[in-house]
């Protein structure tokens, strides 16, 4: 199981869970897509898009090997804002490649890449008054 070195492990000041220590000596827990209905805690909505910040962080738009990334918080974004970057593609696999959909995930969590969206280039503030 590939770790991720530099990683955020969890959501600071949670329990939201990012990484896990090492693998399941019971099986690989598959990822699956879980649905997000609007009544969902606010905090579970604020880790999605944590997790989701670190993994563009991280990756960007290339794929990546799941390795020591939560199931549990991967299935949140699985399906729609990380997608499969291989086929065949087996969920029950710690080796199994993955993507970030950029295009779906600027839709889902457009606070995420804001920074991204800022104009670019060297402006002071005193340049906007």
């Amino acid at each position: 199981m590939h770790k991720h070195r530099g990683f955020p492990g969890r959501l600071p000041g949670t329990d939201f869970q990012f990484t896990i220590r090492r693998a399941n000596p019971k099986g690989v827990t598959p990822l699956k897509r879980l649905e997000r209905f609007r009544d969902r805690r606010h905090t579970d909505r604020l880790a999605d898009a944590a997790f989701l910040g670190a993994l563009w962080d991280h990756f960007e738009d290339q794929p990546f090997e799941r390795g020591n990334l939560d199931a549990g918080r991967l299935s949140w974004l699985f399906g729609r804002e990380v997608v499969p970057a291989e086929e065949p593609f087996d969920p029950a696999s710690y080796d199994a490649m993955l993507r970030i959909d950029e295009r779906q995930a600027r839709a889902s969590f457009p606070d995420v890449f804001a920074e991204d969206d800022a104009p670019s280039g060297d402006v002071d503030d005193e340049d906007w008054a």
